[in-house]
């Protein structure tokens, strides 16, 4: 993954609440509401390369029935622009609007692909803009607040990572909890069929616990008695995306992240070398990987799309991961793996290198190898 870049704009104003929406949630039962709205537009960022896929992320709070409308448009390279491209309707509530990303967009310029804007082939895109939208119901006084908003661009959807054989940063493995997605098993099939699914929600607990983050006995009270882990499934219910329905939203988990008092974003790293840079400053990541049974040694699974944490590496340089797919065995004493280097950037390359960064602002992050063209 060469050509990758993200940029964060910190503390966003939005302008004065105006004018009146009327807004029909098509997975509640409530009816159309009016809402009056503030916005906020980025200004423009160019990439100095190419765009095939942008990934917008945001850290938001919208209180007493309020939400926030995540737009993108693309700055091509004849000076034109395109249209804006609606990549979420979310809220950081319960009990309101349904989190959802809006299917069926698509012109001669990009189409939405759930969290993923990918840009048309034929088009060339060197830059974007974005948009966010905070929504009130008519005569309220909430104050939704935008902490950031930002996008990572990437030249290619996927492709192999940089391969490194060397040790980097040295043996080194982060105190990560551990917990099974299998372990939730037939719980809760109305979102994602279950904890079967939940590898992206349980690695996001994972993390969030590591930090100290996770809710509190009183904010799962509503989860049933004896639950494995009530922090995964309030996690689940928090990143849920009703258009996609699923809970592997990769912006919807950033952005849980960052209702907890966290950072969150995702971007592309470009090999190992920077995964260890974050280790080692004691920043675990949530990787994407894909892979067949004989493709990551043990394993003991094939996917087509999952989630682990990377907590570390060993001495040899091989990766040490929380893998809540546990073998496919219910069982948390198997989350805690190490696969070997080589093979690991392989799967990983799959989705060229794809990471949820999740950290508090107190904790920095890594100096940057390629300040030119930094992905964080």
């Amino acid at each position: 993954m060469k050509d990758v870049a993200y940029h964060r704009f910190a503390d966003p104003e939005l302008d004065e609440f105006a004018g009146e929406v009327d807004h029909t949630d098509p997975f509640s039962q409530e009816p159309t509401a009016s809402y009056e709205a503030a916005s906020w537009t980025s200004p423009e960022v160019r990439t100095g390369f190419s765009i095939g896929e942008l990934v917008p992320t945001w850290d938001a709070d919208t209180p007493d029935g309020s939400w926030l409308q995540v737009e993108a448009a693309l700055v091509l390279a004849d000076g034109s622009r395109s249209g804006w491209y609606v990549m979420a309707r979310w809220t950081s509530a319960e009990g309101g609007l349904c989190r959802t990303t809006v299917p069926g967009q698509k012109d001669g310029h990009a189409e939405v692909h759930t969290d993923v804007l990918a840009v048309t082939d034929r088009v060339r895109a060197v830059g974007w803009q974005l948009r966010a939208v905070a929504l009130r119901p008519l005569g309220s006084t909430a104050t939704p607040r935008l902490r950031s908003l930002g996008a990572m661009a990437s030249a290619h959807p996927n492709g192999p990572v940089e391969p490194s054989d060397r040790p980097g940063e040295g043996s080194h493995v982060l105190d990560v909890p551990a917990y099974s997605q299998q372990r939730h098993r037939g719980e809760h099939p109305e979102w994602d069929n279950g904890g079967a699914s939940w590898c992206s929600a349980t690695s996001v607990a994972m993390v969030l616990d590591h930090w100290k983050a996770g809710p509190d006995e009183a904010e799962t009270a509503w989860v049933e008695p004896g639950n494995a882990h009530p922090q995964v499934v309030h996690a689940v219910r928090a990143v849920y995306d009703h258009a996609y329905d699923g809970a592997g939203n990769w912006a919807f988990n950033t952005a849980y992240a960052g209702q907890r008092g966290l950072r969150g974003f995702v971007t592309r790293l470009r090999g190992l070398d920077e995964a260890e840079l974050f280790t080692a400053a004691g920043i675990p990541l949530v990787a994407s990987v894909s892979f067949t049974r004989d493709e990551l040694d043990g394993a003991g699974y094939d996917t087509k799309g999952h989630l682990l944490v990377i907590v570390g590496f060993d001495e040899r340089g091989d990766v040490v991961v929380n893998d809540p797919a546990s073998h496919e065995l219910p069982d948390d004493d198997e989350v805690r793996t190490t696969y070997d280097r080589g093979q690991f950037e392989q799967a990983w390359g799959r989705s060229g290198g794809l990471v949820y960064v999740i950290h508090p602002e107190d904790t920095p992050l890594p100096p940057h190898p390629r300040p030119e063209q930094p992905s964080w």
